[in-house]
């Protein structure tokens, strides 16, 4: 029973505001990232190391996170997850606010990590398998284009409060969210499987075990690369880049970050839209991805001279990258009921994860290039496998999802 929902329900509501707390949470230590190390003593060089650090153990934990919640959302359902990942992420983000030391800090970021890997892959597939086809690409962007402005409301409530508070703030919603979520049911294409024990669920090795299966999984890990070049390179350490850069005034990357992330929001449910319109994934996809290497050429090569500059080239590359929620979708689309979320919820995180060897490409080839040079060899890494993965992988477009990987 497919149990289909309109545009504008609950499930649909509830996934927005949970990726909303979500972003606000993942995004939260890249805004309070410098202000949060100088509180606890490091200096300037040390903020810039440890910060690296903390990052990668955040990402670490997304990884691991979205193996084990992708593993339940096919086991045990896509409703178990988002009640189990939310409160994970949330009471770790409550702890970071009564961190005291750099080693506790980077535990305590890989355990909201793993809790954060579980929302938007869940989330997603609940909201594809519950919508009519012709709606879900809108219906997944909008939840995502929702979501994303969580990294605003970050931005401005550590603006307003201090970085232990904002971190308090972001456990907080998580909690009552939860309740919220108490009003929403499962997915039918799901119940209708749960109780087959003839079939293999939530495998996630039987990913690897074929080889046409392994390709579609990479090439959905490959389309997202670029998306987390933007923010986890370019957005985040766009203070390096703009005094490699010559730009004199201060370069924030709270705002920066912040400004991304609008542009995020408003190019994800644009890309619903253009992706309805063109009757294509790929297509939708391909053109935000070429618009967003137009950008980063601008970004890095243009000789850009002033902060304001800097900001609104990372406002049009945020817009650019908006083709994450499609790219979920994309990998929820491509595998069968037993798998998808397992995929849907591995498949971002994996993306995720690839800023730990992007941020440690960026380090080593720092030195031996200036900032620029090394960001721009890491990006062009990033758009070579992206490309290749978008032109590559088959359509999903009006795909039914009502069936099986076998």
């Amino acid at each position: 029973m497919r149990n289909i929902k309109p545009l504008f329900s609950l499930p649909v509501l509830v996934a927005a505001l949970g990726y909303f707390v979500d972003i606000y949470d993942m995004l939260l230590f890249g805004i309070v990232r410098i202000p949060s190390l100088k509180a606890l003593g490091l200096s300037p060089e040390q903020v810039s190391l440890e910060g690296v650090k903390i990052l990668n153990w955040q990402m670490t934990g997304l990884i691991l996170g979205g193996i084990l919640w992708g593993i339940m959302g096919d086991k045990k359902g896509r409703l178990s997850v988002l009640f189990g990942s939310i409160l994970t992420y949330s009471l770790a983000n409550i702890m970071c606010g009564f961190v005291s030391s750099v080693a506790v800090y980077k535990v305590l970021r890989f355990v909201a990590g793993v809790g954060l890997a579980g929302e938007l892959g869940a989330g997603i597939t609940l909201v594809s398998e519950i919508l009519p086809k012709r709606l879900r690409g809108i219906g997944t962007s909008m939840v995502a284009g929702i979501g994303l402005l969580g990294a605003v409301f970050a931005f401005f409530t550590v603006e307003l409060f201090d970085w232990r508070t904002a971190y308090f703030v972001g456990g907080g919603m998580g909690v009552l969210l939860l309740l919220l979520r108490l009003g929403v049911f499962e997915s039918g294409i799901f119940q209708s499987v749960k109780e087959r024990n003839d079939l293999v669920k939530g495998d996630f090795f039987a990913l690897f075990r074929k080889k046409e299966r392994l390709l579609r999984y990479l090439k959905c890990i490959g389309i997202g690369l670029p998306t987390w070049f933007v923010i986890g390179i370019l957005a985040t350490f766009s203070d390096e880049f703009g005094l490699d850069l010559g730009i004199r005034e201060t370069v924030d990357p709270g705002l920066a970050i912040m400004w991304c992330y609008i542009g995020l929001s408003i190019g994800d449910i644009s890309s619903g839209f253009l992706s309805h319109y063109l009757k294509s994934r790929k297509k939708a996809v391909l053109y935000m991805m070429v618009f967003t290497f137009f950008c980063s050429g601008l970004y890095l090569y243009s000789g850009v001279s002033s902060v304001v500059a800097l900001y609104a080239l990372i406002g049009f590359l945020g817009f650019g990258i908006g083709y994450w929620a499609m790219f979920v979708t994309i990998g929820a689309e491509q595998f069968g009921t037993n798998l998808r979320a397992t995929a849907a919820t591995t498949i971002p995180n994996m993306v995720r994860g690839t800023v730990v060897l992007m941020t440690t490409l960026f380090v080593v080839f720092k030195g031996s290039f200036s900032t620029v040079n090394a960001g721009g060899l890491v990006g062009l890494l990033c758009f070579i496998v992206g490309f290749y993965s978008i032109l590559t992988i088959p359509e999903t477009h009006d795909k039914d999802l009502d069936y099986l990987e076998v």
